[in-house]
């Protein structure tokens, strides 16, 4: 088995990929986008009608509002056409939209649902880095990473909101990935343990558009 390597060697800080920490973005207003929505633990959408700021061709996390996720409404529409409303968070390449309530938020639309990219495996790696919640570290908690924030993050990635590995050094040009577990469920409440902390861990990555996943399970998660 190739395993490849990335921090492994020394563990910096996780905020190194943007020193500047997360943001919502209440300047550009509400993003308003049409597209797949790509299902599974935590759910996703593939643009085909974007904004400037979320342009077409572009695969972005859908989450809710406070410490739950939206896989209850956003599920029975996976594959399916949608239109959706939110406020975008980003952090570095870590983006996700925060979806409005109701219809306005999330409806599906008429018309065939364009196809989504289709899955590029990219091997086995080692990484070194920070188990995290995606929506704080992406910009709803200041800081969003660290032991200061652990119950928080144990809570959001408990509510359904999708949990980020943020890597120490970048992997095929990417320092955040989407965490599930080894068939693409929801991590264990094992690995959830290690929220907030740093950890060297083993897993699959697998790169889906823009958006890379990291497919873990526990026994190759160790604290460093």
């Amino acid at each position: 088995m190739t395993v490849g390597f990335a921090g492994a060697a020394v563990l910096v800080g996780a905020t190194q990929a943007d020193p500047d920490g997360g943001r919502f973005r209440f300047d550009i207003g509400p993003q308003n986008l049409e597209g797949t929505v790509i299902g599974g633990a935590y759910p996703a959408l593939w643009v085909t009608k974007g904004t400037e700021a979320i342009p077409a061709g572009k695969v972005i996390l859908l989450n809710g509002n406070g410490k739950t996720g939206v896989q209850d409404r956003v599920q029975p529409l996976a594959g399916k056409a949608v239109a959706v409303r939110g406020i975008l968070m980003e952090r570095g390449s870590l983006r996700m939209l925060q979806l409005g309530n109701g219809k306005q938020g999330l409806a599906a639309i008429e018309g065939d649902a364009a196809a989504i990219p289709q899955a590029e495996p990219l091997g086995r790696w080692r990484l070194s880095g920070e188990i995290c919640d995606g929506r704080c570290a992406a910009g709803a908690m200041r800081p969003g990473t660290g032991l200061a924030h652990k119950a928080c993050a144990n809570l959001c990635i408990a509510g359904g909101q999708p949990p980020v590995f943020v890597s120490a050094a970048p992997v095929e040009g990417e320092s955040f990935f989407l965490m599930t577990g080894p068939a693409g469920e929801a991590l264990s409440p094992e690995i959830l343990r290690h929220t907030a902390e740093p950890v060297t861990l083993d897993g699959a990555l697998t790169r889906i558009g823009n958006l890379t996943v990291l497919a873990v399970d526990a026994t190759g998660l160790r604290r460093r």
